[in-house]
């Protein structure tokens, strides 16, 4: 037991927390070349297995695009695999932004004065925390040592089993080996003028860097801006949601108060989000209130003014700690305005899916009529089914889907036991196909059926036809997907039945529905980071705003660009009008009409040895890095 009177200090070395890695993974170098044309994965420290890659290019090549051999591709990626200081550098910042850690000691940055200022103001302004974990890179544990014993804090050195972390896995890099279909594109369409390459990720999108652009810009003047944009922005948020504490007092005058809801659907990552948003609003001296039920509440009243311990421990939370609902505004608006002027609400940050996009919509139009709501709203996308137009990404999306291959991953393995098995199953998303496609993709599926790509009787025959000629080799089992909504006469009862008496004799069928277990679970690293970011960005955007919209002693903002969705496109966050999304919506089905996962489509089919046409006309684009924008903000929510 620890004494009240002591802080309890847990010291983790780096080298401990890659020996967790290292037993389950086998990570892929950071350089692979293969002459005349160069192509290499630099791969995150959460990358996928090296297998899997591997047998993503097997299926490829041996679909008769080309007639490089396997062996060329064992000699590429056969170099030692090595983990860089700079990548165990990110990690450690983007687990302390993402956890409770006090403080984490950086190579670039003299530690000593910092770290003890951080442990002793923790005790000084009340946080109470009897428990401090410190993060520090290999062979700084000794030095730190010295820094801290002279307080007379109790200290500890556990060595963590070589295990996984407890934290959640992503599905994000089991979707990653799409890049090695890209790579196989690279060399389709290369010659022996084509300049050398480095397959990587733009956000959500695979690009081709060139190699030697890569090889020049290696080096940067200052050692923390060697690590990128995406290291300085996490050590930036990081410092802001951990060490800072919020004023003691404010006077009224300067003082602005938000509201902070959610809305639709819950979805994993949206408590993180809230966590952030208020935290960042209090620094800033505003005052935040947490609305309750969405905007049903909001139109009863239902708000509490949020503190900095009110959010404390949210990060690993999931669902949505205010309460959600569906309900839109428009049939409450007098209820809303009232409570609006009642608690001097002068900016509303709504985090959810599509519903919330609708209500945020349905605010802006009502504006002309009350002058009330002519206050700055921003929209954070919070969705199982990432169906919010103006956003590749949603937060809570990554955990669903890490959820639906788990699950996959364990029916395969019933599946291979048994022999001789197909298993249908329902995922959710509505008529947003994003889970059923991607899980596809991840899990290895033999079918995804989505309601944007229709399909006849004549694709489920062949389908079926498809799977007895798989049940004729070595693996004996099939993997089916089925979205919920993808067409309202081919139910699951009736695929099921379809298969069942299809493969009479020569497999047999199962289904499973999985449910609303997908919108449960502790998020994801890639969601609370996504999250985290994205609640930051908006509640800095709400201060810039009101501060810009504030006129004659009250708040008014009418234009269009007061309204907005802060969604991911490619690497950056943006924030894009909500008017403006309007004509890019499909309000009958609840999805945006172009949908950039669609193009992924042919590779499911690949994997799962379908005999297709693959489109080569359009790939990657080669993005050269001078060329680049300095001004652009990339966020990566991907744990680098």
């Amino acid at each position: 037991m620890v004494s009240t009177t002591h802080c309890s200090l847990k010291t983790v070395s780096l080298g401990q927390l890659l020996a967790w890695g290292r037993h389950s993974h086998v990570r892929l170098p950071a350089w692979s070349l293969l002459l005349p044309l160069s192509v290499s994965l630099p791969l995150s420290l959460s990358g996928i297995s090296i297998f899997n890659f591997l047998r993503n290019l097997h299926a490829v090549f041996h679909n008769g695009y080309t007639s490089l051999h396997s062996h060329h591709l064992e000699m590429c990626l056969s170099a030692n695999c090595m983990l860089s200081l700079e990548k165990c550098l990110r990690t450690i910042i983007t687990k302390a932004s993402l956890t409770k850690s006090s403080y984490q000691p950086i190579l670039s940055i003299p530690p000593q004065e910092i770290c003890l200022e951080v442990l002793s103001s923790h005790q000084r302004n009340g946080h109470h925390d009897h428990l401090n974990v410190q993060i520090v890179p290999a062979g700084a544990i000794e030095y730190l040592y010295t820094i801290i014993n002279p307080q007379k804090w109790y200290s500890d050195q556990p060595i963590p089993p070589p295990t996984s972390p407890s934290t959640t896995p992503c599905s994000f890099p089991r979707v990653k080996k799409r890049m090695g279909v890209e790579a196989v594109m690279a060399f389709l369409v290369g010659t022996p003028d084509t300049l050398a390459c480095v397959v990587s990720l733009s956000g959500n999108q695979a690009v081709r860097l060139p190699l030697m652009e890569c090889h020049e810009r290696r080096k940067f003047d200052e050692a923390m801006k060697l690590r990128g944009r995406s290291f300085m922005n996490n050590w930036e948020v990081y410092k802001l949601l951990a060490h800072i504490r919020p004023p003691v007092s404010k006077t009224s005058a300067s003082m602005h108060t938000v509201a902070v809801m959610n809305v639709d659907a819950p979805a994993t990552g949206m408590s993180v989000a809230i966590r952030s948003t208020v935290r960042i609003g209090l620094l800033q001296g505003n005052r935040v209130l947490l609305v309750h039920d969405a905007f049903e509440g909001l139109a009863k009243g239902q708000s509490e003014e949020a503190g900095w311990s009110y959010v404390g421990g949210w990060t690993g939370q999931g669902g949505s700690k205010l309460e959600t609902k569906r309900t839109l505004p428009k049939k409450s608006f007098e209820q809303i305005i009232a409570n609006i002027t009642k608690f001097n609400i002068q900016g509303l940050i709504i985090i959810g899916g599509f519903e919330a996009y609708t209500g945020g919509l349905e605010l802006m139009e009502g504006r002309k009529q009350f002058d009330e709501l002519c206050i700055p709203l921003v929209l954070i996308p919070a969705m199982v089914s990432n169906n919010v137009p103006g956003s590749d990404f949603s937060v809570g999306t990554d955990t669903a889907l890490y959820t639906i291959c788990t699950t996959c991953d364990r029916i395969k393995q019933s599946a291979a036991d048994t022999k001789g098995r197909v298993f249908i199953i329902e995922t959710m998303g509505g008529h947003c196909s994003y889970q059923a496609t991607m899980a596809g993709l991840a899990a290895g599926a033999d079918a995804a059926y989505i309601f944007e790509e229709p399909f006849t009787i004549r694709d489920l025959q062949a389908n079926v036809e498809h799977l007895v000629k798989k049940m004729k080799t070595t693996v004996k089992r099939g993997l089916v997907l089925r979205n919920e909504k993808c067409n309202e006469n081919y139910t699951t009862d009736f695929i099921f039945n379809l298969y069942s008496e299809e493969g009479k004799g020569i497999f047999d069928s199962r289904k499973d529905v999985l449910g609303h277990m997908q919108q449960g679970g502790s998020p994801t690293p890639f969601d609370r980071n996504l999250a985290t970011k994205m609640g930051t960005k908006a509640m800095n955007w709400m201060s810039g705003k009101i501060k810009e919209s504030y006129r004659d002693g009250r708040i008014f903002a009418n234009t269009p660009d007061s309204g907005c969705v802060l969604g991911m496109r490619k690497r950056a966050l943006v924030f894009q009008p909500v008017t403006e999304l309007k004509d890019q919506t499909d309000f009958d089905h609840h999805i945006p009409k172009e949908q950039w996962w669609l193009k992924l489509r042919p590779i499911l089919k690949i994997l799962a040895k379908y005999e297709i046409d693959l489109d080569i006309t359009e790939h990657a684009h080669l993005e050269h890095i001078s060329r680049k924008r300095s001004g652009e903000t990339s966020i990566q929510p991907s744990l680098e």
